[in-house]
């Protein structure tokens, strides 16, 4: 998923700094506006060699994070190039809205900077990850090279996936189908198929221990006439992915628009971060799936937080744009003579 947000040149002349001196040790990273722009360098008394990196992340990195706030960390940590360890700092308390965009922004970093440059890259929801410890249990870890359970390797097939998402090009895409191959059971593969043979709602959710996208069972059944009774229907504590044929009249025409609303609420505690993630991750190659095997045509998309954003009249707003009337024209009378 890619956000659309860019380096500042800002960020760019102290990323060359960060690089061509090792007197520094690190640069932290924030999003500012439609950009991502650089918050310090971090400069250490004494050397920032990969010798002194443990004693230079407690003394320099710990103090500056922070319970709600998001952060790019960029770490001088090895004596030999590639030197960085690009990592993420997405804290579980930071809103929900920043969550999703310092995670799907954290490629477009990378890239603009040049991947070339990082030897890793580290994704933290908690500020223990990031202290010393935490970089050598980090070490210890990799270190073991212990075969992947299962679990693990559909992880990395979702993280290769957003990785490729992130690039977006064509290729890439079909590269996202091959890793999921199937990411939508059938049952909901015929749900989405039935929205265009009378069938007017239907929810779908991400089962937490296959990662695959399932039919949210409270949408069979359901015959919801107006955007109340859909939002009614839809989670207000978990994302979902929703698909309305919505039947109305409107100034006397009838229409039956295919709408689409992805909500992620920022009710807190019922899923980690990096499982709401693969929400926004997913969300490309289920809308493929409408399109490409369902056979659906969407008429209008929503992306919000909570379910209490989607109004009736957002929704018309949306669908039925009020053009305003232009007045025509009035040439002023000509002064007396």
């Amino acid at each position: 998923m890619q956000s659309g947000i860019s380096a500042s040149q800002e960020l760019v002349a102290q990323f060359n700094t960060l690089l061509t001196s090792d007197r520094h040790f690190g640069l932290l990273v924030t999003i500012t506006g439609e950009a991502l722009t650089p918050l310090e360098l971090l400069t250490p008394s004494g050397s920032a060699s990969e010798a002194n990196f443990f004693s230079n992340v407690d003394s320099l990195l710990v103090p500056r994070l922070q319970e709600k706030q998001p952060l790019y960390i960029l770490l001088r940590r090895y004596d030999t190039s590639p030197y960085l360890v690009a990592a993420t700092y997405v804290p579980d308390a930071a809103p929900v809205r920043q969550k999703m965009l310092f995670a799907s922004t954290r490629l477009a970093l990378v890239r603009e900077l040049g991947s070339e440059h990082f030897r890793k890259s580290l994704f933290a929801t908690t500020s223990d990850e990031l202290t010393g410890a935490g970089f050598r249990k980090h070490d210890a870890h990799e270190a073991l090279d212990a075969p992947l359970t299962e679990e693990e390797r559909e992880l990395g097939a979702v993280k290769r996936a957003e990785q490729e998402a992130g690039r977006g090009t064509a290729t890439r895409e079909i590269h996202l189908s091959s890793n999921f191959k199937m990411p939508l059971t059938e049952d909901a593969l015929s749900a989405l198929k039935d929205l265009n043979g009378g069938r007017a709602l239907v929810i779908l959710k991400i089962n937490p221990e296959t990662e695959i996208v399932e039919l949210d069972e409270v949408s069979n059944g359901a015959s919801p006439s107006t955007i109340d009774d859909v939002v009614r229907i839809v989670s207000a504590t978990e994302p979902r992915f929703t698909f309305f044929r919505y039947a109305h009249t409107h100034e006397g025409s009838d229409s039956e628009p295919l709408l689409f609303f992805y909500t992620c609420p920022a009710s807190p505690g019922t899923k980690a971060i990096k499982f709401r993630m693969m929400y926004p991750l997913m969300k490309r190659a289920v809308l493929g799936v409408a399109t490409n095997q369902a056979g659906l045509t969407l008429d209008k998309k929503f992306e919000v937080e909570e379910t209490s954003e989607i109004s009736e009249a957002t929704v018309h707003a949306e669908l039925h744009p009020q053009v305003e009337a232009r007045k025509a024209f009035s040439r002023p009378k000509r002064p007396g003579r």
